[in-house]
């Protein structure tokens, strides 16, 4: 699985914690709030480390990105066949403005990096 996909379980299962420790509150259970208690604490621990992971490695990622000697904006004649673009450049990444990376990278518009010019 991925890590996206870990953290989105590990989120859902967070959920039903408190769902349930609001339900052994207004019960009064004390020996299943301090179940919930622990199990929440367990969990929020674990979707901390998971989420500092995958800020980790999209730092590792946006470093290589910009290590790369060559990067300018994709052009509109380019973007309407990218899949002609990426076989012409060995090695082109594109990173659009609107996701994780791009956001990351603070790019404005479509980019190529590429380790030569093209």
């Amino acid at each position: 699985m991925t890590i996206k996909q870990d953290i989105q379980k590990l989120n859902n299962r967070i959920d039903t914690c408190r769902h349930k420790l609001d339900a052994a509150k207004s019960r009064g259970d004390q020996s299943m709030i301090s179940k919930f208690t622990d199990d929440l604490e367990a969990l929020t621990k674990k979707s901390a480390s998971l989420k500092g992971k995958q800020t980790y490695d999209l730092n590792k990622e946006r470093k290589e990105l910009q290590d790369m000697p060559f990067y300018r904006e994709i052009t509109k004649e380019e973007q309407a066949d990218l899949g002609k673009l990426k076989k012409s450049v060995k090695g082109l990444v594109i990173v659009h403005p609107m996701t994780k990376m791009g956001k990351q990278l603070r790019v404005d518009v479509m980019t190529g990096f590429a380790p030569k010019k093209f």
